[in-house]
């Protein structure tokens, strides 16, 4: 018996390689964590960015809540079983009325793991309606395994590199995944996705969790580290983390600083790329 997810969700992961909506945070959860990370943001007088919004467990007190919620790892051990691990994260926000999206790709152009059971938890802290450029999916992708992506770094692109699948899917194509705050999806590494901009009047705002089972290991030279967030690490295949103690600590700067290096270099990006 599946923990969180109904067995109809876990047939539509291993078919369609994603399922969602999940309900995980409840309404007062999701707007407290949204409260921290604005609040953050106005002690700095400005939007979070690199590098704080990329593995942001290992500085947030938010960040860490959620990687660690139950209710989200319950789901991501449906469907990869009870050895976890935190790989990497990034918070995704989409201001309104910007012309800020997402081209296809596959999350494993940016990852290089195997074998490829990567699976991104896209943990919702406003909600992404249609309106607001939720995720789009193409339902099957996965099975094809990886396909060929070029870097085009574009304006508006919110992943930096701009690597992605081009010329093959239109804007309007796969399934929509619109999500409520405190709801989230569930994608495998290989399931080929994009999203549109907000046009909605508030900030898109989710976290994506990159989880692996402790088996998986880098296909790069370089070796990048992980944070054990359930079961346990028999494999020891990346640099161990250790769960954040005090939010932006200096200790917390420390250690982010130094996870951020090993996966900027295991995934091959070029600072400021």
């Amino acid at each position: 018996m599946p923990k969180r997810l109904t067995s109809a969700q876990v047939d539509q992961y291993a078919r369609d390689g994603f399922t969602g909506p999940i309900p995980v945070l409840s309404t007062a959860e999701a707007r407290s964590l949204r409260d921290e990370l604005e609040a953050y943001e106005r002690s700095t007088g400005k939007v979070i960015g690199f590098p704080e919004k990329s593995k942001s467990y290992l500085l947030f007190g938010w960040a860490d809540a959620i990687v660690h919620h139950p209710k989200v790892l319950d789901a991501v051990e449906d469907v990869i079983g009870p050895d976890i691990l935190v790989y990497h994260t990034t918070l995704w926000v989409k201001e309104p009325h910007v012309e800020m999206f997402t081209l296809w790709h596959q999350d494993d152009a940016y990852f290089f793991l195997d074998p490829a059971e990567q699976v991104t938890a896209w943990v919702a802290l406003s909600d992404a309606s249609v309106l607001a450029g939720c995720m789009r999916m193409i339902p099957g992708s996965h099975k094809e395994g990886f396909v060929e992506h070029t870097d085009s770094p574009s304006r508006g692109n919110i992943i930096r590199r701009g690597r992605a699948i081009h010329d093959r899917f239109a804007d309007t194509d796969g399934t929509l995944v619109p999500l409520r705050a405190g709801e989230m999806s569930l994608h495998n590494t290989h399931t080929i996705h994009s999203s549109g901009a907000n046009d909605s009047d508030d900030r898109r705002i989710g976290l994506g969790v990159s989880y692996i089972p402790t088996r998986v290991r880098s296909r790069t030279e370089a070796r990048s580290s992980a944070l054990l967030v359930r079961g346990v690490d028999e494999y020891r295949h990346f640099h161990a983390e250790k769960r954040l103690q005090k939010p932006l600590s200096e200790e917390a700067r420390a250690a982010h600083a130094l996870a951020y290096d090993f996966y900027m270099k295991s995934a091959r990006i070029p600072e400021g790329g």
